[in-house]
């Protein structure tokens, strides 16, 4: 009997340790699920408070959404796409053309993991704004009444900023995927009479393959989402669905109108997080 006493707590304790995730369960549902639900509910409440997909759907076949929508995967991909190719050689060279400096190179650019994105803006602002450096240098240089370079306020000045702000993701993977190639593999590539392009092309360019998925899904990510460079750029006609929420919440006071398009770009987030997480799993393994 005094056995059987003394075992009766033991079954009872792992019961309890179970017991620990309900603190974390209810923070993470009273900061996260609560307001997620609210907007939701929001977006789909009808004029008489009944859940409707009316107003949902009218939004979504809104002029203004489609254009923000279309303007949102134009500048992703596209600035995706600077990424990955601006990794990948700048990888290239710092992985198997090293030189003098080449670490420093690396490590400063992985600084703009850390610094603000409205940061790099308000410096391209000076580079290439209408009133910036270059333009003061070839106006006084050439004679110019106007500013020549002024692709700044425009789409292409919010994909050069993303590029420049998102390539650290796509350069460090990218070099510790290269760190792991069997040098040996390159030198008898080369041994045997094949070309830089080939050798890249058959031999790092597969090794590199599920770094650039993770790093070009995560950028995906990232710039799908991106605010403060569009908002603080300010480009003429260029409003993408992060800003676009910000409009008619803020500017407009349309909060059902937001939370709809909120909504819809969670959902695309969570969609992107999923590849990234699936592209991340494939550089794991």
């Amino acid at each position: 009997m005094p056995d059987v006493a003394l075992a009766a707590p033991a079954r009872v304790r792992p019961e309890l340790g179970r017991l620990w995730i309900v603190p974390p369960s209810a923070i993470i549902a009273l900061l996260f699920f609560y307001p997620l639900a609210l907007i939701v509910r929001q977006a789909l409440a009808g004029e008489d408070g009944a859940l409707s997909l009316a107003e949902f759907v009218r939004i979504v076949h809104s002029p203004f959404f489609l254009s923000a929508l279309l303007n949102t995967a134009t500048i992703a991909a596209s600035a995706t796409a600077g990424c990955l190719i601006l990794g990948f050689t700048l990888a290239l060279v710092l992985a198997f053309a090293p030189f003098p400096g080449s670490v420093f190179v690396a490590r400063l650019i992985d600084t703009f993991i850390a610094l603000p994105t409205f940061l790099i803006t308000l410096a391209f602002t000076f580079l290439y704004g209408s009133a910036g450096i270059l333009n003061e240098i070839l106006m006084k240089s050439l004679s110019l009444p106007l500013p020549p370079v002024n692709f700044l306020y425009s789409a292409w000045g919010v994909i050069l900023a993303e590029v420049t702000v998102y390539t650290p993701f796509i350069l460090r993977p990218l070099l510790a995927a290269f760190s792991q190639i069997d040098q040996s593999q390159i030198e008898a590539a080369s041994i045997l009479g094949a070309r830089p392009p080939r050798i890249v092309r058959r031999v790092i360019f597969p090794a590199a393959m599920p770094a650039l998925m993770a790093g070009g899904s995560l950028c995906l990510l990232l710039t799908v989402n991106e605010f403060g460079i569009v908002l603080f750029i300010g480009a003429k006609g260029v409003i993408t669905l992060p800003l676009l929420i910000y409009d008619k919440a803020i500017q407009e006071s349309d909060y059902q109108t937001a939370c709809i398009i909120a909504v819809i770009n969670i959902a695309l987030s969570l969609g992107l997080f999923g590849l990234y997480r699936f592209a991340a799993s494939r550089f794991e393994a």
